[in-house]
Order: C-alpha cells, then structure tokens, then sequence
C-alpha cells in the first residue's frame, strides 16, 4: 500500500524535475556557449604556446615590475572609486528612501540619467569639462581664482573622476533598495528609547543597510577593475589598468597567450572578492533572498 501511494508522487517529481530541465535547457545552451566555453578557451590560451603546455605567461607575473604596477594601480584606483561612491552614493539613497514618493521618483531619476547615454559619450564629456581650455578650466580662470589651468586630465584624477560619475548608480540602487525594505517603526522605537539621530543611526539603520552598502561596493570595486574606455581617454596613457595591458598585449604585440593570462588572473581576483565579501555577509541577504 505505501509503495502503491509513493510511485505515483515519485514519478510526478521525476516529472516536474524533466520539465524544469527542459524549460532551462536554452538559458543553460547560451551560459555555456557565450561564457563557459569564451572562458575554458580564455584558460587554455594562458597555458599553451607554439603546441606545447607552457606557465611562461603566468611567470611574467613574478618577474616583470609593469605587471605589478598595473594591478596595483588599477586596484588602488577601483578602490579608491569605491569609497567616493560610498561617500556621494550614501546620502542620496538615504534621502531617496526617505522622501515622499514623487520626491524618491526624481531622486532615482537624476540618479539614472547616466545610463541613458553610453560610457563613450559620457568619457568624452568628461574631457570637455576637465581639458585644459575645458569648461571647469575657463570657468576658474575668468573668475580669477587661478592664474595657470589646472591639470585635470590626462592622469588618474580624470579618470577616476569619470569613473565615479558613471558607477554611481550602481551604488545607489542597491542601497535604495535595501533601506526601503527597513521599516521605519524601527528607527522610531530607537528614538522613543532615547536615542540621539545619530546614534540611532549608526545602532539600527546602518546596520540594516549593510547588504545593499556591501553589494554597491562589490560591484563598483569589479567594475571599476575591467573599464577601458574611461581611463583610455581620460588618463592619457599615464592610468595605465588591467585592461589597457590585455588591450595592448593583443593590438600591439599580437600575444594572446599573455593577454588570456591577464585576464585569468583578473577573474580569480575578482572570485576573491565576491568570496571575501559572502564572509562578511551571505550572498542570501545581499541579494534579499533571506
């Protein structure tokens, strides 16, 4: 008798398991053909040379002083991206979660303007503003506050200037959506204990926001270390990051083997961030799964 009433429960199991397979078996065919197998030929590349297997590549590493410089750089410049947008990105969604709803919709609009033009034209108005007969430049001449115009692009304060304009968003959005989710009886049960603003913020609210703050960070920190348009045009050949050197590995040296070594190397960097960001807190409560 039991074993007559577990089959029928069994067999509809295995079927619902067949039909969730079948019905994920496109979305599985295009994961595996426009990234697994781009990032399995990626590996292969780093390790075999002229028909032979070869670490040549990932030895550069230890011995060539411009590699190092360049992932130092790129790393300093994504984290020092990083904390502006944490120090810009904060207040605004902190006000947008606050404020009335016709309010927050202007808020998260302003916020999204960026995204309605590419990276190119973005870059490239950044130029305009910074060059040396720039906008800011005139601006600050005219008026008399400076003699000589400042150097404000073609080094790294353009680009991370232009960087943090475009990654912006992605720091704010996160956040917005988090402090949303934080009922505001909450903040209102710490004041009527007696709590200052300030240290009701710091003992209730940030705590609370903390997995959208992490999740903003985690990806402006990963994105930052693979833009190419930004620094190429801002930083004028003195920003030199992770990208430019895979860029240049491949258009001017035609070493493909180096380049997919870089980028190998790039990724497991990145797999350490991701990994050191679920140790201080799970992916389930920065993604609002838990």
């Amino acid at each position: 008798m039991t074993k007559s009433t577990r089959n029928p429960s069994e067999l509809h199991e295995r079927r619902e398991q067949r039909l969730m397979l079948l019905l994920l078996a496109p979305a599985l065919l295009v994961i595996i053909i426009l990234l697994v197998l781009p990032l399995l030929w990626l590996a292969w590349q780093s390790i075999w040379q002229d028909g032979r297997f070869t670490l040549a590549h990932y030895e550069r590493f230890l011995t060539d002083s411009v590699y190092w410089a360049t992932f130092l750089q790129t790393f300093r410049i994504a984290a020092i991206v990083t904390l502006l947008t944490v120090v810009l990105g904060y207040p605004v969604a902190y006000v947008a979660a606050g404020a009335p709803q016709r309010w927050s919709i202007l808020i998260l609009t302003m916020v999204l303007l960026p995204f309605w033009t590419s990276v190119l034209v973005r870059a490239y108005a950044w130029l305009i503003l910074l060059q040396r007969n720039g906008i800011i430049n005139s601006a600050l001449t005219g008026s008399g506050l400076i003699d000589t115009p400042l150097r404000l692009v073609n080094n790294e304060f353009g680009t991370v200037m232009a960087t943090i304009h475009i990654l912006l968003p992605f720091m704010v959005l996160p956040l917005y959506a988090t402090m949303k989710k934080i009922p505001g009886e909450l903040t209102m049960a710490g004041a009527s204990l007696g709590g200052s603003p300030m240290h009701v913020f710091l003992r209730v609210f940030l705590p609370l926001s903390l997995p959208g703050l992490i999740a903003g960070m985690v990806l402006v920190f990963v994105l930052t270390l693979g833009f190419y348009i930004t620094p190429e045009l801002l930083g004028g050949g003195r920003t030199y990051m992770v990208s430019m050197l895979v860029s240049r590995n491949i258009e001017v040296y035609n070493e493909w083997g180096a380049a997919s070594s870089i980028s190998v190397v790039l990724m497991i960097c990145v797999f350490l961030v991701f990994r050191l960001a679920s140790l201080l807190i799970p992916f389930e409560r920065i993604m609002g799964t838990r």
